[in-house]
């Protein structure tokens, strides 16, 4: 059984899903903004700013164009999930059991 700060003093039913669903859209949009920044502004926007810049031979406006922006991506899945896990604990709806294996 999950227990989550909610066992106790339980709000009425919605709340708890609105609340959780406001953290998760939060989280998107942060996440979101971060990859659209890399993405359009350091590999279109800003490209001739970084091309003055050079990595191993590479223009930096360049390699944000071709690679910046997947590693961005995924290393902002990582987070992404690492902070759901967290959230899903914290509102007890993890699909874990306390050993941390899937239920």
């Amino acid at each position: 059984m999950t227990h989550s700060k909610y066992d106790e003093h339980s709000p009425p039913e919605g709340d708890w899903r609105r609340e959780y669903w406001r953290k998760n859209l939060r989280l998107m949009v942060i996440l979101l903004s971060i990859w659209f920044i890399v993405s359009f502004g350091c590999g279109i926007l800003f490209v001739e700013q970084l091309n003055k810049i050079e990595i191993a031979g590479f223009p930096l406006g360049f390699w944000f164009a071709q690679q910046g922006s997947i590693y961005t991506f995924l290393v902002l899945i990582l987070i992404y999930a690492i902070r759901m896990d967290r959230l899903d604990d914290e509102y007890g709806v993890s699909e874990r059991d306390g050993d941390g294996e899937r239920l």
